[in-house]
């Protein structure tokens, strides 16, 4: 099938932004830990300290990232964050479902952050998918 010019190149455009997003999102986890620490679900504790799941998360954002900028690794950089976006959902809904232990943040925003991960699952797999020919 064709590609469509106008198509792809906005599409790499949203590739490179994708990666540098999740690029200072992962050096985020570094720089302000603590506000990650305090969104680990205390489950996780069976598994891990909150800092281990922070500082993991945080190097998983970043390798994604990159591998999202290089085009030779960008389609599986791509399922990479996906995935990545699947298995921190649980934090955001851990959110949602205890406010309480979030007060600084508005209820709505507790909840509004629900549908964006799968938001930002389709944009990581368009944005890393862009050129392919299609149906």
């Amino acid at each position: 099938m064709k590609r469509h010019p106008s198509t792809d190149g906005r599409w790499q455009g949203s590739a490179r932004r994708l990666g540098v997003a999740f690029v200072a999102a992962g050096v985020n986890h570094f720089v302000a830990p603590r506000a990650y620490r305090q969104i680990v679900p205390p489950w996780t504790s069976r598994w891990a300290t909150a800092e281990t799941v922070v500082a993991v998360s945080g190097v998983a954002e970043v390798a994604g990232g990159l591998g999202v900028l290089a085009p030779r690794t960008r389609r599986p950089a791509g399922l990479w964050l996906i995935a990545l976006l699947a298995a921190v959902f649980p934090a955001n809904l851990h959110m949602a479902l205890h406010p309480e232990e979030f007060r600084r943040i508005p209820r709505w925003a507790l909840y509004a952050r629900l549908p964006l991960q799968p938001l930002m699952m389709w944009w990581a797999w368009r944005a890393t998918r862009a050129g392919e020919p299609r149906s």
